[in-house]
């Protein structure tokens, strides 16, 4: 004989598998954080390898005066137009129309500060609201190069050696892989892929307790000679499986995209292996388990199926708030943590994609904090389930 409460499980699970509404807000989810996440970085990998594809777009006034520098700045890729005397209001308009990263004016006197070995003037202008802020330091790169150049042959000149510009050579060493830049920089966003969880539950956590009392089918329930624990573990796990098939397969989908990604080209990889995302997924198992309890505890609460929604979702914010914030302030990954639901999966996440070991601790408090307030919640609900004047009178 099967137990009650899966009895309850399998009748819950099968209506809510015949509603639509819930299997399509399953489906929005599953391909929108993981798409909005892949849609983000490759717009930023496009950004990164477009100079290399299409050259810098530079338009210089008085480009007659400097011969040597135009081949210099042409050698880098840079495509420079040469332009005719121009406004400082001209420049500006040239600037917002987006056409070019930026317009470099040399001076009337610059041929013959150049020639006397006087500091030679050059103004570059550019637009710091568009997005060539590294096309410009690639363009100034460029000019410190040639005037370190010229500083040299002068230097040369005079009998004295370039070095003595340069007493102290500093060299620098990144020890940073790509994993553990690309982690770093994703780290914000990894959150998001666990928000959903409280998404996915919402729909069958509202619907099986206030959906059912403004039915009025909650309470031909209660009256069945059934324990309240079996009544609300089974539509809890209910809630829950749908939950967890979402999160897992929206996490597949991320892991996949950033798989597919060439994340190469903006100096980041994703390392992550299949086996690792699926320990994620396992410890996750605990997350779905706490959305559909929390949001069976706000449901039954509420006098309508209406008020239900409102309070869950209003709810739902609380979770997010560490997730946002911690990644904000920058702060390194402590152990507590690990104790926070959704934070702790995204901290586990980042720290796996890094390639370092985290140890059994952050899985076991990942795991077990999340199902602690899940139990906790649950508890919550069967008291007031057991209560007939207050489940007759809200």
């Amino acid at each position: 004989m099967k137990p009650l409460f899966v009895t309850v499980f399998l009748k819950e699970l099968l209506e809510t598998l015949r509603d639509r509404r819930a299997l399509s807000l399953l489906l929005i989810f599953v391909l929108m954080y993981p798409a909005l996440v892949g849609g983000i970085l490759y717009q930023q990998i496009n950004r990164a390898t477009a100079p290399e594809k299409d050259g810098i777009e530079l338009t210089v006034i008085g480009a007659q005066r400097a011969p040597t520098l135009m081949t210099q700045l042409k050698q880098k890729n840079i495509n420079v137009t040469e332009a005719k005397p121009m406004s400082e209001e001209d420049i500006t308009a040239l600037l917002r129309a987006n056409k070019v990263a930026a317009v470099l004016r040399l001076s009337d006197t610059y041929g013959s500060d150049y020639r006397d070995m006087r500091p030679a003037r050059l103004e570059l202008w550019h637009d710091s609201a568009t997005d060539h802020g590294r096309q410009v330091a690639d363009i100034e790169n460029v000019l410190r190069a040639y005037g370190n150049t010229i500083a040299g042959a002068r230097l040369l000149a005079h009998g004295v050696s370039p070095a003595t510009l340069f007493p102290v050579q500093v060299q620098r060493y990144d020890t940073g892989t790509s994993a553990s830049r690309s982690a770093t920089v994703i780290g914000a966003m990894l959150g998001m892929f666990f928000v959903p969880a409280f998404f996915f539950a919402l729909s069958p956590s509202v619907d099986s307790t206030a959906g059912e009392r403004e039915r009025r089918s909650l309470e031909v329930l209660l009256a069945q000679p059934a324990r309240t624990i079996d009544l609300v573990a089974g539509k809890w796990f209910a809630a829950s499986a749908l939950s967890l098939a979402g999160l897992t397969l929206e996490l597949c989908v991320a892991h996949g995209i950033l798989k597919w990604l060439p994340l190469e080209e903006i100096g980041m990889s994703w390392r992550l292996s299949w086996s690792d995302l699926a320990l994620v997924c396992l410890v996750s198992l605990a997350l779905p388990l706490l959305a559909a309890a929390l949001e069976i505890a706000l449901a039954i609460n509420a006098k309508s199926f209406k008020e239900a929604q409102t309070t869950a979702s209003i709810a739902m914010l609380i979770p997010m708030v560490p997730v946002i914030v911690v990644p904000m302030m920058d702060l390194a990954t402590k152990t507590w943590m690990y104790a926070v639901p959704l934070l702790a999966h995204q901290t586990l996440l980042r720290e796996l994609a890094k390639g370092q070991a985290v140890g059994l601790l952050p899985f076991v408090l990942t795991f077990g904090s999340s199902l602690a307030i899940a139990l906790l919640c649950v508890a919550f609900t069967v008291w007031r389930m057991k209560s007939e004047r207050y489940m007759m009178g809200v």
